[in-house]
């Protein structure tokens, strides 16, 4: 055992998170830079964009690493986002309380100051979070206006009321341009009645638009491209950020149909508004323009089943991924039902199945012979030497096989969706006997045929009876745009649907492995960014605009700390000299606070490509803190800033109807909790006074160079 003092004015384990953050700098901001993570032992690289990623590449050997990771971790099992937020705030200020024991600060000052200085900030934050309703408004308000229409921007006082302020800035005049297309007669339709709602919803290239279509009964409805949902003409698109700078010519609507356009049947004219929720999706898209454009067909679908059945307009549940690696990214699309990869015997076993009804089996578990469910599973140091004799051990297996087998025959099973892990033999048996078995299946997914079917889950086999079984579900193998079935080397996907389930399946394609996880993470993310935006009602203002006004806060809490020190000070301490230095502690400590948001409004500005250097962006950065302090109300001038796309504009995207970009947006809680993660592992951190390791490491120790360091128990 070994035992080493850490907190010091170099404290070690605030210069470890100092030093793992500093790795995940690129990955802050709408536009991220990409990582290549190499497997030294297999040769094998994965593409990262994200600190979940990082994390998981990186040596977490140190306590905090460790307690970074599992930071992280908890940032993204609850929010699926802001974990790079979190991870580029904890080396901020980290950095940041180190310059404060530099200076001879208490921790309990340093702690507590912190502390106060990021509550006051949230509470100030709260004048620029804006209602879902009101931002899609805004968006499908501009999505119809046409090109040569004026924009009108008001001039607001800066000491107007802040939360009716937010409200007029975001009201524009209506406005309608349409333009009618034929139909496209190429998009595929579905054979039965409840799929002819867009069987592949093909990825619209990039700068596609969406029009509106007279249908036969010559009624207009509404399309929802793979970009958006908009009633304008096509125009010009501006590429904002690119490596050319370039402008993208005008192309005429009609070359965009085959390859954009989701029909959606059965719906009346309907104005952009009535969707809700393209616009809003593409507002926090954060630029990742294929992930949006798939997530803005899942909508129109679920919108358009919403209000058939009365169900909820946007539910994430209904929502899984297949991975096809190998196929072009426009091969991405959206479909209904269920796709996953099966093996080719799996698949011959698919075709043998095709156009007929099928009986399912639903498992909550695994399929394998010494499976048990939570409340049986042993010990993992207890082990039991006899309950499974070698000499018995391939007659006991056989016999287990045998009777599994018999169970799903005698039932006439003829599908089986394992939550799990299955067993090789049984599935090679199942084969045998035309009975396809599906492992891996997510929990939703179990619910989705669940309630459809009638099928009710279970956990073991000897459980099963003819209750237990769904019917009315099809198979077949999964059809690209050219209605050709796709193999993918030893892989085949497969489509499993069932009349009315709302399962949307949507397809992650491209032809670089390596590329793959990054695609469906982002996806993810993205999905749950617009979940977490509904499930608030608000969001707040993007592009930096949140953190620059905790920036001007905490500066200017600092100042006047400074400043009120001999009034405010004295009459707390009886002692003079206790009263100015409890107030210098305050003024070092939120200055240092202060520096951490202006280190993350610096590293946006750099990987937005709004400053050439991190000394070009702090320049731009104090200029407009200049502003913001003659303004006289900072949250005034950054709602005036974001309006015009000024200061908080580097991180709009382009809008595919205008030439203005559309505006970026942040979660509320998620945003939030993950700057409160951050400080409450620094704080945690910097409050730890000694490192105590156990285990089989004191030779490793004894040779490192930082031996000296440790006191050997």
């Amino acid at each position: 055992m070994a035992f080493r003092a850490v907190n010091s004015r170099r404290h070690i384990g605030l210069q470890q998170l100092s030093s793992l953050a500093w790795a995940g700098r690129t990955l802050l901001g709408p536009l991220k830079s990409c990582k290549f993570v190499v497997d030294e032992s297999t040769n094998e690289s994965m593409l990262i964009c994200s600190a979940v990623r990082l994390m998981e590449s990186l040596d977490l050997t140190s306590a905090a690493r460790q307690l970074l990771n599992e930071t992280i971790q908890a940032q993204n099992k609850e929010f699926k986002t802001g974990t790079s937020t979190l991870l580029f705030l904890v080396g901020a200020w980290s950095n940041a309380v180190l310059e404060c024991l530099q200076q001879n600060v208490p921790i309990s000052a340093i702690v507590s100051v912190m502390s106060e200085g990021l509550d006051s900030c949230c509470e100030k934050v709260q004048c620029l979070q804006i209602s879902v309703h009101d931002v899609n408004k805004e968006l499908c308000s501009s999505s119809v206006r046409p090109r040569t229409s004026e924009r009108k921007v008001s001039q607001i006082p800066c000491d107007s009321s802040l939360n009716h302020q937010i409200f007029l800035y975001f009201q524009k005049d209506i406005s309608a341009s349409e333009e009618l297309v034929p139909r496209n007669s190429c998009f595929p339709q579905e054979a039965d009645c409840n799929f002819n709602k867009g069987l592949v919803w093909p990825l619209a290239s990039f700068g596609s638009v969406a029009s509106l279509v007279r249908s036969v009964d010559n009624k207009s409805r509404s399309v929802i491209s793979g970009s958006g949902v908009s009633a304008s003409i096509c125009k010009q698109k501006i590429l904002t950020h690119s490596r050319y700078f370039s402008t993208v010519a005008k192309s005429h609507v009609s070359s965009h149909l085959h390859d954009s356009q989701v029909y959606l049947s059965g719906q009346s004219a309907y104005t952009c508004e009535c969707y809700g929720l393209g616009h809003l999706a593409m507002a926090l898209s954060h630029g990742n323009q294929p992930s949006m454009k798939l997530l803005q067909s899942i909508v129109a679908y679920q919108h358009e089943r919403a209000e058939c059945s009365g169900s909820s307009q946007f539910s994430i549940t209904e929502i899984a991924t297949c991975c096809l690696p190998g196929l072009p990214e426009s091969y991405s699309c959206v479909c209904p039902g269920f796709i996953t990869l099966v093996s080719p015997e799996q698949a011959t076993v698919t075709k043998y199945f095709q156009d007929k009804s099928l009986w399912i089996l639903l498992m909550d578990g695994d399929l394998t012979e010494h499976y048990r469910h939570l409340g049986f599973t042993k010990p993992r140091n207890v082990k039991a030497v006899l309950e499974y004799p070698s000499l018995q051990e391939g007659g006991s297996r056989d016999l287990w096989l045998s009777t599994m087998l018999d169970i799903l025959i005698s039932l006439e099973v003829n599908l089986v969706l394992v939550k799990g892990t299955v067993c090789e033999n049984l599935m090679e048996r199942c084969i045998a006997n035309n009975i396809l078995v599906i492992s891996s299946v997510t929990q939703n997914v179990l619910s989705a045929f669940g309630e459809v079917t009638g099928a009710q889950p279970v956990t073991y086999l000897a459980q099963l009876n003819a209750s237990c079984l769904g019917s009315g579900v099809w198979v077949e193998l999964w059809k690209g745009c050219d209605e050709r079935a796709m193999e993918l080397g030893q892989l085949v996907p497969v489509r499993i649907k069932v009349q009315g389930i709302p399962l949307l399946t949507a397809l992650l394609t491209t032809t670089v492995a390596s590329k793959m996880q990054l695609i469906e993470d982002q996806f993810w993310t993205f999905v749950y960014r617009l979940h977490h935006a509904l499930k608030d009602g608000k969001v707040f203002l993007g592009g930096g605009a949140v953190e620059f006004l905790c920036l001007s806060h905490s500066q200017r809490l600092s100042e006047q700390s400074s400043k009120l020190a001999d009034k405010n000070a004295v009459k707390e301490f009886h002692s003079p000299q206790l009263a100015a230095s409890s107030s210098e502690y305050k003024a070092v400590v939120l200055q240092a606070l202060a520096t951490g948001w202006n280190q993350y409004l610096s590293m946006v500005m750099c990987n937005t490509a709004k400053a050439a250097s991190e000394f070009e962006a702090h320049t731009l950065i104090d200029h407009h803190l200049q502003k913001a302090a003659d303004c006289g109300s900072p949250s005034a001038y950054v709602l005036k800033e974001f309006r015009r796309g000024g200061m908080f504009g580097g991180g709009s995207i382009p809008f595919t109807d205008s030439e203005e970009g559309v505006k970026v947006y942040d979660n509320v809680t998620a945003k939030m909790e993950a700057w409160r993660r951050a400080l409450d592992l620094v704080l945690l951190v910097l409050q730890t006074d000694a490192e105590i390791i156990i285990g089989p490491r004191r030779s490793q120790l004894l040779n490192s160079p930082s031996s000296s360091e440790f006191m050997f128990l």
